[in-house]
């Protein structure tokens, strides 16, 4: 039982998965930071608010109906997935991009030659059927 549990612990898998929780964590509180203290001080100079909650309040039957807390979340969503594009994904397409131009690599030659080869050998087989019937 012991070594089932240590063979499963011990995969690559596991392992992988418990390093990109750990590490998104601690991004996460760079982005929080990056938006809250960053980006939505920016908004409220130009908006006159941190946030859109108390806008566009609706009541209805007693009932408040709040579209601004939609629109606030719908904002922050925006902010974050702005800057983890233009502070993360960005960055690291190019540094990819240069590094495969150093190394003189051609990403369609590399897609092509990524392809499945159980894929590859579907297509052939497909192909030798087609020629049968022919």
């Amino acid at each position: 039982m012991l070594t089932g549990f240590k063979n499963f612990i011990m995969k690559g898998n596991v392992v992988d998965l418990a390093v990109a929780v750990v590490i998104g964590t601690a991004f996460g509180a760079v982005v929080t930071a990056l938006v809250n203290k960053v980006l939505m001080p920016f908004v409220a100079a130009i908006v006159g608010s941190p946030n859109f909650d108390s806008f566009a309040k609706v009541e209805l039957n007693g009932n408040a109906i709040e579209f601004g807390v939609l629109l606030t979340a719908i904002v922050n969503f925006l902010l974050i997935s702005a800057a983890i594009y233009f502070v993360v994904v960005m960055p690291m397409n190019l540094m990819i991009e240069r590094r495969n131009r150093r190394l003189g690599i051609n990403q369609d030659v590399k897609k092509e030659s990524a392809e499945d080869p159980q894929i590859a050998l579907l297509t052939e087989i497909r192909d030798a059927l087609k020629e049968r019937t022919r």
